[in-house]
């Protein structure tokens, strides 16, 4: 999907993560169908390609003193702390909500009508 990848290309030259974690995320193709997006240095995967982004996805942030915590979906909900990008990825790629596939395109609440008419049929 071109506006994924157009993610992934922009979140790295951004700058804000770190590329370790960047080529541990994309290695992974589960992580790697999701649209990427960063914030004060935190890599988060979005089920849907436009903002305002899903939030049911865990999320990776620098740790003070090294390594990655792994957070979420929401902010006040820690995962646990890892010292390696892989680490940090299989922490995110085991908590991936069970319906997670390639993002969709369009916003959380087109995301979410197409879930609900999906169910509908």
């Amino acid at each position: 999907m071109d506006v994924v990848e157009a993610g992934w290309r922009e979140v790295r030259a951004d700058g804000r993560v770190r590329p370790e974690l960047l080529d541990a995320a994309y290695a992974e193709p589960r992580l790697r169908q999701l649209f990427p997006w960063t914030g004060m240095g935190e890599l988060h995967f979005s089920r849907c390609t436009n903002p305002r982004w899903t939030w049911d996805v865990p999320y990776v942030a620098p740790a003070a003193g090294g390594g990655y915590m792994v957070l979420g979906p929401n902010r006040d909900e820690t995962v646990g702390h890892v010292t390696t990008p892989a680490q940090a990825v299989a922490m995110v790629v085991e908590r991936l909500p069970s319906d997670c596939g390639p993002a969709f395109v369009g916003t959380p609440e087109e995301l979410a009508a197409h879930e609900r008419s999906t169910i509908d049929v």
